[in-house]
């Protein structure tokens, strides 16, 4: 039998909920109460507690919240800037290796309408620069002598670095912004420049009449002229002044050799379709060769003024000329421009020989030249000009169809040429052509048209089309003058130990 031992433990029942505060207790009961309190919290480690009591430090805490709020309102309010920018502005940056830096400088620089009260408080270039040019008064030898070496100098103001505004268009503002890196690059060993245009939104249609009014704008300044480009390092920069275009007919080739390279270049031109139709690059080479002075680079520059195209020169011998170099300038070769390679065969001669310091002339290998003219990075769109005084110094891998599509050889001075020349320098006073006749005549007979009259007695020699014109323009208006001097064109050598009588006047060939 098993019986069952209960203990009841005794509960404290709840204590009703007052609807009014407990009455208060006494000092004795207070103390104790906190005093139990006390036992039962333990104080914080790091004291945090005394931290956030002490006013110094709540205080300090306060001021980085608003500095953090303050921050993060600035950030705000730089977005919410940088978004409406984005929303209703328009930029444009131009960098000074894009050719249109220049156009839309000088474009900056014309007068403006600036009536009207807004106008006149926004539109002030503050910032300024100056290009200065000069151009003798009397180019061309014509005007008499109140021109005679007097020069007129151009001055032309454009916008400085900074901030401008300017007005286009009656409620039409474009801001400018004008930079300059702060270092040289290594391209040109100059700081680096950028032009940044900006518009509303709703005007954005003005940027293509700015750049349309600029480009017409230098293309006027660059009437009748011609534009030489040379290779700076890995970029082309325009070589001094555009030069006044010269005349076809004042270079002299001997009969039919400047008409049938003409004509072949139009031809060219207008043959695109045909070589794209073919699958055949679109580009020609030409090849000048001949002795110096006989009008192959005049030629060049006069064709390229009757195509109203540019020139681009590359001196292969160029310290830093390298196969890459050229290859990345021969894709980047201004538009419409003749690409001249002048003296090719001093290039390729002077890879073989080195000064006493080792420098051999240059780094372009003769493999690196045919591949930058028609290998596969080769550019297409393009009228290659080479020139040599030796041709038997050349590679023939070189002067290959496709490489080298046409030879021409510019020779000595010819009977035609001389009689052109002279027609040219004295055709207004010697009417009869009397004069002509007699300086041929004297030609023949010291045997500068090579011996053309077969007389054994007669030395065969020959002379240069620019040792002609020298005659001449030493005898500006006196065709007698030049017949007396015309002994003077006979090629000599001259030692510098040769004797010569005080005040001799001699005009080498």
């Amino acid at each position: 039998m098993s019986s069952t031992i209960s203990h009841t433990v005794p509960t404290t029942p709840p204590q009703p909920t007052l609807p009014f505060p407990a009455a208060p207790r006494s000092t004795t009961e207070a103390s104790t109460a906190t005093a139990a309190t006390a036992t039962a919290t333990p104080p914080s480690i790091l004291g945090l507690d005394a931290l956030f009591n002490n006013p110094v430090f709540a205080g300090g805490i306060g001021l980085a919240g608003l500095g953090a709020a303050a921050a993060f309102g600035r950030r705000a309010l730089i977005s919410g800037a940088a978004l409406l920018r984005r929303q209703l502005l328009v930029n444009i940056e131009i960098s000074k290796r894009d050719p249109s830096y220049n156009w839309v400088l000088a474009w900056l620089a014309q007068p403006r309408d600036n009536r009207g009260f807004i106008a006149q408080r926004l539109t002030r270039l503050r910032n300024l620069s100056i290009t200065t040019s000069t151009r003798s008064l009397n180019p061309r030898g014509g005007g008499g002598e109140d021109g005679a070496g007097k020069i007129h100098a151009d001055f032309r103001v454009q916008p400085g670095f900074g901030r401008h505004i300017v007005r286009h268009a009656p409620g039409v503002y474009i801001a400018v912004n004008r930079e300059k890196a702060g270092t040289a690059t290594t391209a040109t060993g100059e700081p680096h420049e950028t032009l940044t245009l900006t518009l509303l939104w709703m005007h954005r249609h003005v940027l293509a009449e700015v750049f349309t009014q600029a480009h017409a704008l230098a293309q006027s300044f660059q009437q009748g002229k011609t534009v030489v480009y040379t290779a700076r390092k890995m970029e082309w920069a325009v070589l001094g002044k555009p030069r006044l275009k010269r005349p076809l007919g004042s270079v002299i080739l001997d009969k039919g050799v400047k008409e049938k390279l003409v004509e072949d270049v139009k031809e060219f031109l207008k043959a695109q379709q045909w070589y794209t139709d073919r699958g055949v690059p679109y580009r020609r080479g030409y090849l000048l060769y001949g002795p110096p002075g006989t009008g192959k680079t005049s030629f060049i520059q006069a064709l390229a003024g009757e195509l109203d195209y540019s020139v681009a020169m590359i001196n292969l011998s160029e310290i830093g000329m390298t196969d890459d170099l050229l290859a990345q300038l021969l894709t980047q070769l201004p538009e419409k421009s003749i690409l001249l390679l002048e003296d090719v065969d001093a290039a390729l001669v002077n890879r073989r020989q080195r000064d006493p310091d080792g420098y051999s002339g240059r780094t372009v290998t003769a493999s690196g030249l045919l591949n930058a003219l028609d290998g596969l990075a080769a550019g297409e769109d393009r009228i290659t000009f080479l020139t040599t005084n030796h041709i038997d110094r050349l590679d023939p891998a070189l002067i290959r169809p496709g490489r080298v599509d046409m030879m021409v050889r510019i020779g000595e001075a010819t009977r035609y040429q001389a009689a052109e020349i002279w027609d040219r320098y004295y055709g207004d006073i010697d009417e009869d052509h009397s004069g002509r006749e007699r300086f041929l005549k004297r030609l023949d007979e010291l045997g500068l048209f090579g011996n053309d009259n077969q007389d054994p007695s007669v030395p065969k020699r020959h002379t240069s089309t620019a040792a002609i014109q020298g005659l001449f323009q030493f005898n500006k208006g006196d065709m007698e003058g030049a017949i007396r001097m015309a002994e003077g064109l006979i090629p000599r050598t001259f030692e510098a130990e040769e004797p010569s009588a005080e005040g001799t006047i001699r005009t080498p060939a």
